[in-house]
């Protein structure tokens, strides 16, 4: 309906104009310039009269107007805060938007990508879904000691540059797969199969993090590799059997080592103490022997003196010392009576033990028995005896 129609906003019309048939007009001046062919309301030009083409105007405006509202309102989004907007005019990158609400010239003149930078995204290398699964394509790996081993490892990644991950990624799980793929067989490329199987698991995959990491960067693929799991590494099955053979033996030749060196950590200290204490024994006896030489001298030096002044005690008295040294060590002596051919044998030791009981009675309280005076009769023997020795000698 036009702004020049008679009944728009008349005064004495009496009420508000009938929306029904407004709108009915409307249909029909749609209808027309739809399908119409515009001679209807050509000859009616009168200047009272309505213009058709101009109500026909208004209302196509009015429909372009919210059609051109509801666009616009087209370009509004929301970007999350794990979240980054990538903008794109006619698909050439104008700006990264950051985490709230934004808004972007609507479709087809620019379009947004919305990418998640902190979900954590898996890469299985070797199997999928299950470690039964195996991929041998990918998990079989030749080691620098020429063994095949059979891993099984997965990556885990999140974004960390969207436009890259965008513009230089056609399938980003794929290129992640391929670099563990190479990054993994050049580690384990460089190692022994022992140590990639055992106490060398986690610097391999440490190793392997990093390298993939470089390969991805050179790409500018805009992934950031978070962890690299090894979900099982062992040899291929053919040779597991000889494989678990020849662990237990290197097991058995670890346990005898470490045997044979409990055995000589306890053997060698005490050997060394023996040693030592063997060494100390013969300084102590190097010292003692000289000593004692000394001494000897010394007392020789002394007994010359008194030799000098007096030769026959002197001589007497070293017979006499050297008799008892000699002597007194033995249980029986042998004595030759002067005048007779018979042999005398004196029982000394049980003289000595007759001497040793009678001094045990004597520190006791107990009366003096016949022991007593039969120990001294065999003192006085003795005594006789030698007496009558030296009376012998010239």
């Amino acid at each position: 309906m036009g702004l020049n129609d008679p009944q728009w906003g008349n005064k004495n019309s009496g009420g508000p104009p009938d929306l029904e048939e407004l709108m009915r007009k409307l249909n029909a001046k749609v209808a027309a310039m739809m399908g119409g062919n515009g001679k209807k309301g050509s000859g009616n030009s009168g200047g009272g009269a309505p213009v058709p083409g101009f109500g026909g105007g208004i209302g196509i405006g009015l429909i372009a107007g919210i059609a051109a509202l509801i666009w616009l309102a087209s370009g509004f989004y929301i970007v999350d805060a794990s979240q980054r907007g990538v903008v794109l005019r006619f698909g050439k990158l104008v700006e990264t938007t950051q985490p709230g609400p934004r808004w972007h010239l609507p479709f087809p003149v620019e379009t947004v990508e919305v990418v998640n930078l902190s979900q954590v995204r898996t890469v299985e290398v070797g199997y999928r879904d299950n470690v039964k699964n195996k991929m041998l394509k990918e998990s079989l790996m030749l080691t620098d000691d020429e063994n095949i081993i059979d891993i099984q490892f997965a990556v885990q990644y999140f974004l960390n540059d969207p436009a890259d991950y965008l513009f230089n990624n056609r399938m980003p799980d794929e290129n992640v797969r391929q670099a563990a793929e190479t990054a993994i067989r050049e580690v384990v490329g460089k190692n022994k199969m022992d140590f990639v199987l055992y106490e060398g698991r986690e610097q391999v995959a440490a190793s392997a993090t990093k390298l993939m990491q470089e390969i991805l960067d050179r790409y500018k693929s805009g992934i950031l590799i978070s962890k690299l799991t090894m979900q099982n590494a062992q040899p291929p099955e053919q040779v597991q059997a000889a494989f678990d053979d020849a662990v237990k033996a290197g097991q058995d030749r670890e346990r005898q080592k470490n045997e044979g060196q409990a055995y000589a950590n306890d053997v060698v200290p005490r050997a060394r103490g023996m040693a030592a204490r063997l060494i100390q024994e013969s300084e102590g006896y190097k010292q003692s022997v000289i000593a004692n030489a000394e001494g000897d001298a010394s007392r020789f030096r002394q007994i010359l003196v008194e030799y000098e002044k007096a030769p026959a005690v002197t001589r007497e008295r070293m017979y006499l010392d050297m008799m008892q040294q000699v002597m007194g060590n033995i249980s029986k002596v042998m004595v030759d009576q002067k005048n007779g051919n018979s042999l005398l044998y004196l029982p000394l030791d049980k003289l000595m033990e007759t001497s040793r009981a009678a001094g045990v009675a004597a520190v006791s309280p107990a009366p003096v028995t016949s022991e007593s005076s039969d120990n001294t009769a065999a003192q006085r023997a003795r005594d006789s005896l030698l007496s009558r020795d030296r009376e012998a000698r010239p």
